[in-house]
């Protein structure tokens, strides 16, 4: 059985700062405004079988099931099957693949799916988890932060830091065209009067060289994890913004008026150590399902998470850049992390219009090696 993408929307990115553009509204309340959205683009968001909502931070403010909150303030039927889920980074675009396989397997006919992440209430690493600080496991299996892994692979890999300052430059530059770009945002859907992606912050190569290294303090709270002294090369012009940010995508098993068809989905494991490495192999996975290859996309949509993934990926694979995240990405526009992949479905779907392209692809890695992708094919 097909499964069909009915729309796919997103809020703006807000800083996560208490004076955010955002920080008034609440996670529930996001997820409400865009099912209403939905609603008036003339889908029937609240005509579904199952709610699947990708939350990282699911404490506070996100907790409490927060696919269930979030089902009862956007007046979701009582039927409708909900599940909170928590993927890391990649949460967001799981939701859509589990809802995509429940349909598949006929316990759905039309699911809603997506995520949702309000860092400004729900900081980065709040649930303290005792994981994150516990050396009964061996050192190579012992919890880093995303951005000391980041440098770890740039270090493995060879990535310089010019190249990562080139990323972030190339990441601002497209972000801020794109504002004055409405095709590409027209499923960005305005809330709480913000319009545009808060957090860009147009920059310069000679900016960026200036920057200093972010990440040397959890480099030395982490070092019983580490073998040696890491080389830290990312700044904060490296990293993604910490943003507040939802998005949802309407699923269905009817073609009817779609937007697009899921060709193929993927997700996979990979080394917790080398941590942001398992969207490539997602990336590959897919690709061999749907029997394409990069060339044979139209547009792609790849996370970047951190400059380090974003460089290797134009360095190693075979990929024409003009091509990949053309109204900028995540180094410009931020990461609220559970709603990310939702945000980049709906983005994808966006950049294809635009473009009048047929194939596109989402792409997001995670930490502690979390990977998952997806392929469509636009309709109409």
């Amino acid at each position: 059985m097909s499964v069909f993408i009915q729309d796919a929307v997103r809020t703006p990115r807000g800083k996560a700062k208490a004076d955010g553009a955002l920080a008034g509204e609440t996670p529930h309340g996001l997820v409400t405004h865009l099912v209403d959205a939905m609603s008036e683009r003339g889908r029937d968001a609240r005509a579904i079988d199952r709610f699947t909502l990708g939350c990282v931070g699911q404490v506070g403010a996100q907790g409490g099931n927060i696919a269930m909150v979030a089902k009862m303030a956007a007046e979701l039927p009582d039927a409708c099957v909900v599940h909170s889920i928590n993927n890391f980074c990649a949460s967001g675009l799981t939701a859509i693949g589990l809802s995509m396989n429940a349909i598949e397997a006929g316990q759905a006919r039309s699911a809603l799916a997506g995520g949702v992440e309000m860092m400004s209430r729900v900081p980065f690493m709040a649930d303290r988890a005792d994981y994150y600080t516990d050396r009964d496991f061996p050192p190579q299996r012992r919890y880093i932060p995303v951005g000391l892994a980041a440098d770890l692979l740039a270090e493995a890999e060879g990535i310089s830091r010019e190249a990562l300052d080139h990323m972030a430059e190339r990441s601002q530059r497209l972000a801020a065209e794109a504002e004055s770009h409405p095709a590409y945002n027209a499923s960005r859907i305005a809330i709480a009067g913000l319009d545009h992606e808060e957090p860009l912050r147009p920059t310069t190569l000679e900016k960026l060289a200036k920057l200093p290294p972010a990440f040397t303090q959890w480099g030395q709270e982490y070092a019983h994890a580490l073998d040696g002294d890491p080389v830290h090369r990312h700044t904060v012009g490296h990293a993604p913004p910490i943003v507040d940010g939802a998005g949802l995508a309407l699923l269905s098993a009817n073609a009817d008026g779609a937007r697009a068809r899921v060709v193929s989905f993927a997700e996979m494991g990979g080394d917790p150590r080398a941590s942001l490495t398992a969207g490539f192999a997602a990336m590959e996975k897919a690709l061999e399902r749907a029997h394409l290859t990069l060339g044979q996309l139209d547009r792609i949509e790849f996370m970047e998470a951190f400059a380090v993934t974003y460089a290797k990926f134009l360095r190693d694979y075979t990929v024409d850049p003009a091509k990949v995240n053309v109204s900028g990405g995540h180094l410009a526009k931020g990461h609220p992390m559970g709603a990310t992949g939702a945000i980049l479905t709906s983005t994808l779907l966006d950049v294809l219009d635009e473009v009048d392209g047929r194939l596109g692809m989402v792409v997001c890695t995670g930490a502690q090696g979390v990977g998952a992708a997806m392929i469509v094919e636009r309709l109409g």
